[in-house]
């Protein structure tokens, strides 16, 4: 029997480009602004777990934060590295070890593509040279298969980058603050296609950190606590057609997103149904549209129906990516997952402003739902309740 967890403590460092202050430094901003959220001090914090792709270890922030000795695990996983950071922070507060417990991830990436290196993957040089180290190549080619199975349009893909500029725009933490019509987006320069320039997230800078707790400690402090219901992490299963694979298999396969989220439905004893607002994956606005379905809010196909009639939308009837998404708050890869959770917790505590979604009882979401993936082919989803 594992113990209830609860965030109790969420803070961000708008993502975007912040000169003269490193991935470190941001990331050191958050943790102090979760802190403040929580009404803790950084010696109440019992284990820490954090981590960055590009802007250093997350353990050094102790010089900034205090050295009061405490265990700092470096976490390393790709996109899913803070999503990562959460499960280990879970874990450790479920066990019955500790009763307050850090996830932070930050980044600062140069400007430009995300710089992967085959041998990082177990891929030999020959793969690099051919061009498919570029993610935006991979994408493109994903979604373009994606679209000519289930017919999928070109326009519905301008629909949700629309979409997320739209949210972008009253979002404060978010990098992309204007909103950009649909006829833009479509005619803008194609990168690879179907996807132009606006279909595509960008590499980013920022922090989030967030404070868990078990229940008697939330309850002792008298803290607003979000219940983390479940989180699930898997990897690829054989057959599946994820980041950094060198072939497609002849046969159809499963899927990483399609198995974390099955996972975290039955571990939270709820289904798609009973989610009031989700924040997916959405490297490029493929990547949304394929997760729509992966996750079991539609099937295949049906997003057509869904942008068209803006039921994603914060007022329909599942609100995806309130706060723009990685299309418009950048990605900086150790943050971004947290993002999408210090997203939800600030939707579940009605504190979202311009962005907050209504729910379905007019009082706020009781249920939100966090997707994030990585390669070579990994998924996480933690689902949060009020």
């Amino acid at each position: 029997m594992t113990e209830p967890v609860y965030i109790i403590g969420a803070g961000i460092h708008p993502f975007g480009r912040t000169e003269g202050r490193s991935g470190r430094e941001q990331g050191v901003f958050a943790v102090r602004e979760a802190l403040k959220d929580a009404g803790l001090e950084w010696p109440d914090i019992e284990c820490a777990y954090g981590g960055s792709a590009a802007a250093g270890n997350a353990d050094i922030m102790v010089n900034e934060l205090g050295l009061t000795s405490l265990p700092f695990t470096n976490v390393a996983n790709g996109c899913a590295t803070g999503g990562s950071s959460l499960v280990a922070a879970q874990q450790a507060i479920a066990s019955g070890m500790y009763d307050l417990a850090l996830a932070v991830g930050f980044d600062k990436h140069p400007r430009g593509a995300f710089n992967a290196k085959p041998s990082d993957y177990g891929l030999p040089d020959w793969y690099g040279q051919t061009g498919m180290m570029l993610t935006t190549q991979f994408f493109a080619l994903k979604i373009q298969r994606y679209m000519q199975l289930h017919g999928i349009s070109r326009e519905t893909l301008g629909r949700v980058a629309e979409k997320a500029f739209r949210n972008g725009a009253v979002t404060p933490h978010a990098w992309r603050r204007s909103e950009i019509d649909l006829e833009t987006i479509m005619n803008a320069p194609m990168i690879n296609d179907p996807l132009t320039k606006f279909m595509f997230c960008a590499p980013a800078e920022g922090g989030v950190a967030l404070i868990l707790a078990s229940e008697k400690k939330m309850k002792e402090l008298g803290a607003d606590g979000v219940k983390i219901a479940h989180i699930a992490v898997k990897t690829r299963p054989p057959d599946s057609f994820e980041v950094f694979q060198p072939g497609v298999s002849v046969k159809e396969g499963g899927k990483p997103t399609v198995l974390a989220s099955k996972a975290a439905f039955e571990g939270a004893g709820i289904g798609p149904e009973d989610i009031d607002v989700a924040q997916l994956q959405d490297t490029e606005s493929g990547a949304e549209i394929m997760h729509m379905a992966e996750n079991g809010f539609c099937k295949d196909g049906e997003q057509e129906e869904w942008l068209a009639n803006g039921w994603s939308e914060r007022g329909g009837k599942l609100p995806i990516n309130t706060d723009g998404g990685c299309l418009a708050c950048g990605e900086p890869i150790g943050a971004s997952g947290l993002r999408q959770v210090y997203e939800n917790v600030e939707q579940l505590r009605g504190r979202a402003g311009e962005r907050q979604v209504p729910g379905a009882d007019g009082n706020g979401p009781k249920t939100g739902y966090s997707h994030v993936y990585g390669a070579p082919g990994l998924s996480a989803v933690a689902i949060l309740e009020r």
